[in-house]
């Protein structure tokens, strides 16, 4: 039997079916027919059908009713075995613990994708007060300090082409403009590392690295800190302990 042609029907439903399982990933909770047919576009027979297989298979669950529907278990399967193959992942783990006990602060391991930044690991505060984290949380990369990080080991014109027409705004404090964020960029090459001063969420302060064992990188390491606990010590504290890190993870990681 002849290989199906680009745009032929095999690959049509392939593509279909990720984008299907996408849409449920960034929208937790549970969508009916009419809002899922609305979001994807897709004819409301042909997305029905799609939806039960997809529902027989795991990937996608229903509500008791039957009519509302959300993502399935078989992805958190999936997405955890990414997790626990990757070699990055793997290696950082020492030094990760290790920062988070120096900095007694939450920790983050991310990756950059496309325009955003995928969340890997996570070591929580030691104090009280922690900032909401998850492995698999998606965030624009221009509103984080790992995103910026990344962004920094990419030439300007390049970040250019990276950034969507229009940088959403999280917070108050969140750069909307392209060209701000651009020289925000030369100045995170000039000092090593990049900050998020309440650009995602009001009240944290971030700060990110990359780590160069490719160029541009794909990955990066942050430090969150609430503003009311970050004094200009502790602030150096936490940036020497990140270099550091990443310092050792560059070692670490120069066979990946």
């Amino acid at each position: 039997m002849a290989a199906p042609e680009p745009g032929g029907a095999q690959v049509k439903s392939a593509v279909r079916t990720v984008e299907l399982l996408e849409y449920f990933a960034g929208r937790p909770g549970m969508h009916s027919l009419a809002a899922v047919q609305e979001a994807v576009g897709y004819p409301k027979s042909s997305l029905y059908m799609l939806l039960r297989t997809l529902v027989d298979l795991g990937w996608v669950e229903t509500d008791a009713t039957g009519t509302r529907y959300g993502i399935g278990v078989r992805a958190l399967l999936v997405g955890t075995s990414y997790i626990d193959g990757d070699e990055v992942v793997a290696t950082a783990r020492a030094t990760l613990d290790r920062l988070a006990e120096d900095t007694t602060e939450t920790i983050h391991l991310a990756r950059l994708d496309g325009t955003s930044v995928v969340y890997l690991a996570t070591r929580q505060s030691q104090h009280y007060l922690r900032p909401f984290t998850r492995v698999g949380r998606r965030l624009p990369a221009h509103s984080t300090s790992l995103g910026k990080a990344l962004l920094a080991t990419y030439p300007d014109e390049r970040v250019r082409e990276l950034l969507p027409p229009e940088l959403e705004r999280l917070t108050e404090h969140t750069v909307t403009d392209r060209e701000q964020l651009i020289e925000e960029l030369r100045l995170v090459r000039e000092r090593g590392y990049a900050v998020d001063n309440e650009e995602n969420t009001l009240g944290l302060r971030c700060f990110g690295l990359a780590i160069p064992y490719r160029s541009p990188a794909r990955d990066a390491i942050s430090c969150s800190v609430p503003v009311a606990r970050l004094t200009p010590e502790h602030e150096q504290l936490v940036t020497q302990a990140l270099l550091e890190a990443r310092d050792r993870l560059a070692l670490a990681t120069r066979h990946l």
